[in-house]
């Protein structure tokens, strides 16, 4: 199986989810770490199209200026800009496999795609 990751090495949920799928030792993970290579608004709109989430409810307000520049009102396509032009407003991990995509908050939610 393979499996891609969308990562921030400072997160600790995004570093157990990656443990969980290190522990498995059947898949080959591709590792993305966001912040250094930002997905583009087409590869996001993709990846919450999959998971069935709308932008505005994988965007990350913890530690971001999110709310106060009202992207928790704001349609899709802005929010999807937004997220492209600063990867630090996409909540993580983000993980695809040939079973679809999950926001892996909590990380036990990736066991719903292995």
């Amino acid at each position: 199986m393979k499996a891609t990751i969308w990562h921030n090495p400072n997160c600790g949920t995004s570093r157990k989810t990656l443990a969980i799928l290190g522990e498995r030792g059947d898949i080959d993970i591709e590792i993305v770490e966001y912040l250094k290579t930002p997905p583009s608004v087409e590869t996001l709109r993709a990846l919450y199209a999959e998971a069935g989430l709308r932008p505005s409810e994988a965007l990350r307000l913890r530690g971001t200026d999110a709310e106060g520049r009202g992207l928790t009102q704001a349609d899709d396509e802005t929010v999807l800009a937004a997220m492209a032009g600063e990867p630090a407003l996409i909540e993580r991990p983000l993980v695809r496999t040939d079973k679809g995509v999950r926001l892996c908050r909590p990380q036990d939610r990736v066991y719903e795609i292995l």
